[in-house]
């Protein structure tokens, strides 16, 4: 049969164009459209295969393209994808886990702020003569003191770069200058306000007033109008049973309210408790000592602290309730209690 098939073709090819005949006629029917095998021919046509990563910025992404195709052949981990991702988009956000708050610690050696076993007399002193009593010099610490050797480390980290700021600006010789000049100001007009509450008056500008501190006593002019009856100036308190000591700026009435009040001096604005750093944990402890005090025949409750302006500009009273002063009363425990470990 194949033998007979290869005889016929020969005799076609031998008459002049009987083979083109014979496929045209076959490939020109109905059934086989010449365009049909056109079209297939061109879908599976052979093209270079166009990689995605010839279009990125080379130079930009090097480092990512060698990490994406060196991993290939391997298998994909959830680090090595983390290590691509890293390389595209930077270092991802990490929230940071939320802080516990360390200021629920509670103090081992908890004393009350209130003495509930001191003995009040019925009928208070004479308003008219405040207490004043000096300060001893003793082994107990200070309040002041303690503060200072347990301060925070970002505190005190802010302190030395305020220093460093300012002793680039005036000099070693004039930063010693201006912070003398500032312990001068303060206490002079605390002498000042001492005068003021003994003799009730304001002095009249150009009487009795220091240009040095004419603008820190107009700052609290506003405050004064609000402080009646007091009862101790510039006087030293002791706590009984934690053995501590401190210098009471004013026991007063500030609005009805008995107060241990803190007279503080600022070339800065300090519209916020949170401003005043560690003085809530000075008139906490102060209070705490008048109440376990046996010179003081009253307990305090509530604290204040003024910030006085040297510009003159209103200054910003404080008020610490029993609640906040509670609340700083603890944070002043666990400060002491640092103070007494370290020595």
């Amino acid at each position: 049969m194949l033998l007979y098939r290869m005889k016929f073709l020969q005799l076609l090819s031998r008459k002049s164009g009987g083979l083109e005949m014979l496929v045209q006629v076959h490939f020109c029917q109905k059934q086989v459209p010449y365009m049909c095998l056109a079209t297939s021919t061109c879908l599976y046509s052979k093209k270079k295969k166009v990689n995605g990563y010839e279009q990125v910025d080379q130079e930009k992404y090097k480092n990512l393209v060698c990490s994406v195709t060196s991993y290939k052949t391997s298998t994909r981990t959830p680090e090595t994808l983390f290590e691509e991702d890293n390389l595209l988009c930077g270092p991802a956000d990490k929230h940071r886990s939320p802080v516990k708050n360390v200021e629920t610690k509670t103090p081992k050696n908890w004393v009350p702020l209130i003495n509930r076993n001191k003995r009040i007399p019925l009928l208070d002193g004479d308003s008219n003569l405040p207490l004043k009593i000096g300060l001893q010099k003793t082994k107990i610490p200070s309040v002041t003191s303690i503060l200072q050797q347990t301060i925070p480390p970002q505190q005190a980290l802010y302190l030395e770069k305020w220093k460093q700021k300012m002793i680039l600006k005036l000099g070693k010789d004039g930063f010693a200058e201006y912070t003398k000049n500032l312990f001068l100001q303060g206490k002079l007009f605390h002498a000042t306000l001492e005068s003021i509450f003994l003799s009730e008056e304001m002095p009249t500008k150009g009487q009795g007033e220091d240009t040095a501190i004419s603008g820190y006593l107009s700052s609290v002019q506003h405050v004064l109008k609000d402080v009646s009856e007091v009862k101790a100036l510039e006087s030293a308190v002791q706590h009984e049973i934690l053995q501590y000591l401190g210098l009471v700026d004013c026991v007063a009435k500030y609005r009805g309210q008995l107060c241990v009040i803190d007279w503080k001096t600022s070339e800065k604005s300090k519209p916020s408790l949170q401003n005043t750093f560690d003085n809530p944990l000075q008139v906490a402890a102060y209070i705490g000592a008048i109440n376990h005090d046996v010179n003081y025949d009253f307990q305090v409750s509530c604290g204040l602290i003024v910030v006085a302006y040297k510009n003159g500009s209103p200054a910003h009273a404080h008020f610490m309730d029993p609640d906040l002063c509670s609340q700083y009363w603890n944070k002043w425990l666990l400060r002491l209690e640092e103070y007494m470990e370290r020595n």
